[in-house]
């Protein structure tokens, strides 16, 4: 047990009770304690700047997401996926948010889950993050990705072979 770690994430957890308003720290950690796979994956999380805390999308299931406030900056610079990544003769990126979401045992948020955050409250107020795509959008050579601006949340599309310095990806983290 990584005792840094489960500190690091107590003081986010306690200092963000907004988050999750009917969560108890108690119940984030009975559930933390004996989980190896979830806490090296929450440390990839903390490494890569993700700054992750809890959130109930549905009400039931507790997930760590992402909240620092701008794109974690450890996950930048990458395509969508390995197809955009393949596709790329010149300037390739290091790599892409599919197959790194994956590696470090994440899922990629989707464009609801992007939207609940964003409602909690406002992120990538200079950055953007890619989201899960479509498929009939990905068919066609895209893939779409959220930022807040003017204090609306706007989803955008590019190509999935595009990367850019300013763009990342937040992933969720689902304790089951």
């Amino acid at each position: 047990m990584n005792n840094e770690l489960f500190l690091t994430l107590e003081k986010r957890f306690k200092e963000n009770m907004h988050r999750h308003p009917n969560v108890t720290w108690d119940e984030v950690k009975e559930k933390l304690l004996f989980n190896q796979k979830v806490l090296k994956t929450l440390q990839l999380m903390e490494e890569t700047n993700g700054e992750p805390d809890v959130v109930s999308f549905d009400g039931k299931t507790l997930s760590f997401v992402d909240f620092a406030k701008e794109s974690p900056l450890g996950r930048r610079s990458l395509c969508y996926d390995k197809e955009a990544l393949d596709k790329r003769k010149e300037n390739k990126p290091s790599g892409n948010v599919v197959d790194e979401a994956e590696k470090m045992g994440i899922a990629l948020l989707s464009e609801k889950e992007y939207k609940h955050i964003q409602a909690i409250e406002p992120l990538d107020l200079k950055t953007s993050s890619w989201i899960v795509t479509p498929p009939e959008i990905r068919k066609l050579g895209g893939a779409i990705f959220g930022d807040c601006r003017y204090q609306h949340v706007f989803i955008y599309h590019n190509g999935a072979d595009s990367y850019y310095g300013a763009r990342g990806f937040r992933g969720r983290l689902d304790l089951v």
